[in-house]
């Protein structure tokens, strides 16, 4: 019933309020759950990768997608339709317990995202979503534009390009013509808000 597909960056796989043929389960790269408000730019509030799923409204017999899901970082998934899915878990208790601990692991990104938006710092909140990238990347670097970063953040390019600039100089990162490479890992841990270390502890609570 699965399917590998490949999977582009910034490719769209499904659209907020709109109805997803699939769900996506990621074996490399990662894909950005993001929402839109009316005259914005959509806002990454989650992250998954191959510790999770998309399209986990299909597990409660939703179609309709409750935030957009876009590729951010090139890879491949197995791909499956959202009835078979349904028909899967009715079948798999063992599944559908899986399922539910990727369930709490979104909601608890949802949480964080939204109380770092309101209380962190662009920098802090740009070393954590770099974290979130290089934990998803096979190799150190990837390719990234300002301007997307300062989409999925939700502030002005020069906000992102400060930020930037200032990991650049403590030695963290290293940025040149749109690719990205993690240079001091620690000292992006170090850089990053609180909201990482949550996160990661959270999805290890939830999926272990």
């Amino acid at each position: 019933m699965c399917e590998t597909v490949s999977l582009g960056r910034s490719q769209v796989l499904h659209q907020q309020g709109r109805p997803a043929q699939h769900a996506y389960f990621p074996c490399g790269g990662s894909i950005s759950l993001v929402g839109r408000c009316e005259g914005h730019a959509d806002l990454e509030v989650a992250r998954v990768g191959r510790e999770g799923m998309v399209g986990l409204q299909f597990a409660v017999g939703v179609a309709t997608s409750p935030l957009g899901a876009q590729v951010q970082q090139a890879g491949t998934a197995r791909r499956i339709a959202g009835g078979a899915l349904l028909q899967e878990l009715r079948a798999s208790p063992q599944l559908a317990r899986g399922l539910a601990g990727c369930f709490v692991a979104l909601l608890a990104q949802l949480g964080a995202a939204a109380a770092c938006v309101r209380f962190h710092l662009v920098e802090p909140r740009l070393a954590r979503w770099l974290l979130m990238s290089h934990d998803h990347c096979d190799t150190d670097s990837f390719p990234v534009t300002h301007q997307a970063m300062a989409s999925m953040l939700g502030v002005r390019r020069v906000g992102v390009t400060m930020a930037a600039g200032a990991l650049q100089h403590r030695g963290c990162i290293r940025y040149h013509r749109g690719e990205l490479t993690v240079i001091d890992r620690r000292g992006l841990e170090a850089a990053a808000c609180s909201c990482y270390a949550s996160d990661r502890h959270a999805c290890a609570g939830c999926m272990g």
